[in-house]
């Protein structure tokens, strides 16, 4: 027995706060109070990247859907995750070049794009709205969208959950798939809280425009010249959202502004560093100047990594002679990667590159990204693991772009390649490599050895006529 003269105010209090606490975790988001990040249902669910996972899309007919694939058009669609059915989903067939080519050489594997919400208002899968069903296109290795994602993930950049899929068509086998979360409400709330800013996909209507908007450059203060970029947000923004975000460019792009107020530094630090080191040339460093996310909140703005099937030098447009030059992008220098042309064009990274203090952290990222991702073995043991998990499932793949030998073949390329780039940079690191454009010319030494990498055994469209 407890005997206590205050014992029935102690028992009120303590079934108040317990009611207080209930709404504040219950109904606190709409009383305005802003959550810390989450761990939302979905990601130890269909994101738990320690197995396959399997997804069955039943569709009315698979054949129609196919045939409208070109357009993108939005199917309805039940999809059975993990022995769970979520009906009504919509589903449809995403990617450009990779859209357009998998159509024209009369080939079924198009990446794809599943919806929870698109038919029916408010239904996720246990809080997701939606996420991407990666097809491998162009990556007989299966893992440059994933590994690039999880190197972004261990240098603290906000990145999209990711993990293998299954995928059943009807109960037909289909083929090995990475799902990955979209960048979208979830992605923002997962990331940022409840309270999240703004999410941005910025990309171009037609490559040959100027698209200086894509490229973060300030242009004026009226909205309508950045439609690349509000054209293109997830979340509708109104007038307020969008004048922080101009004059968070017009920072940005003005010499000696306060970079720090217009750009979240130690962030966009960390994305370059792993941008950088996967020589992805169909990037925000390279001609084209897109494939990423921008995220804005009070006027700072965070870049995002996206898309990584062309990484590790496999994307051709534009690559100088002789095309495929193993050597030429495994020492990739660091702190020019790209052309003087494209870097002045490029202002997030430039501008933190002009400022001393935010050069010789990218460096010390650089660092810190080498010795506990590489020279950790930390590289090695993921490729290993995620191998072996994936190799029967590719075995068995009846809609590959490739052989189990080629996905061999390529899995042994692309960590040569990530092993010679690390050595390569870590030369560049402690000066005994040039890390620039204008040193390279002026270099009379030996370079890191990659005759024996040909690029291409990671994937090419070529594989798609095998």
């Amino acid at each position: 027995m407890i005997g206590h003269r205050h014992i029935d105010k102690i028992c009120i209090f303590t079934a108040l706060a317990a009611l207080v606490i209930t709404v504040l975790f219950t109904q606190g988001e709409a009383l305005g109070i802003k959550t810390l990040h989450s761990s939302p249902g979905y990601e130890a669910r269909l994101f738990d990247d320690s197995r396959v996972h399997t997804i069955d899309l039943q569709l009315e007919d698979w054949e129609a859907f196919l045939a409208a694939a070109p357009s993108e058009a939005y199917f309805r669609c039940d999809a059975v995750i993990d022995g769970e059915t979520f009906s009504n989903a919509g589903l449809r067939a995403k990617g450009n070049n990779s859209r357009r080519l998998v159509a024209e050489y009369g080939l079924e594997r198009y990446s794809l794009k599943l919806e929870f919400d698109h038919f029916q208002e408010g239904q996720t899968y246990y809080g997701l709205d939606k996420f991407s069903l990666d097809s491998s296109f162009q990556d007989n290795s299966y893992l440059k969208n994933y590994i690039s994602y999880d190197m972004m993930e261990h240098m603290g950049v906000p990145s999209p959950l990711r993990s293998y899929v299954w995928v059943t068509v009807n109960g037909n086998p289909h083929g090995l798939f990475l799902a990955v979360e979209e960048p979208e409400e979830a992605f923002a709330r997962r990331n940022f809280g409840s309270g999240h800013g703004q999410l941005y996909k910025p990309d171009y209507r037609s490559l040959n425009a100027e698209n200086k908007d894509v490229a973060l450059q300030y242009i004026s203060d009226d909205p309508a010249d950045y439609d690349n970029i509000f054209r293109n947000a997830k979340f509708q923004p109104d007038e307020e959202d969008k004048a922080r975000l101009i004059e968070a460019l017009k920072a940005l792009n003005t010499d000696g502004g306060d970079l720090e107020s217009a750009v979240c530094v130690e962030e966009a630090l960390r994305y370059f560093t792993v941008q950088v080191f996967v020589v992805n040339l169909d990037s925000y460093l390279g001609r084209t100047g897109h494939n990423y996310f921008l995220y804005e909140e009070d006027g700072q703005l965070q870049i995002l990594p996206w898309d990584y099937n062309l990484a590790f030098a496999t994307y051709s447009l534009g690559m100088p002679e002789p095309v495929n030059d193993a050597e030429l992008y495994i020492n990739s220098p660091i702190d020019t990667p790209a052309s003087r042309e494209i870097m002045n064009e490029r202002p997030l990274f430039h501008s933190l590159m002009q400022d001393d203090r935010y050069f010789a952290q990218y460096h010390a990222l650089f660092d810190e990204f080498i010795a506990s991702y590489f020279e950790s073995g930390l590289f090695e043991e993921k490729t290993a693991r995620i191998v072996k998990m994936i190799s029967p499932y590719v075995k068995e793949d009846p809609s590959a772009f490739c052989s189990y030998e080629d996905f061999l073949q390529g899995v042994s390329t692309l960590s040569t390649f990530c092993a010679l780039r690390a050595e390569s940079i870590r030369g560049q690191l402690d000066g005994t490599l040039p890390s620039t454009i204008r040193e390279q010319l002026e270099f009379s030494g030996d370079y890191v050895d990659a005759k024996d990498v040909w690029l291409p055994d990671m994937g090419e469209i070529a594989d798609l006529t095998d």
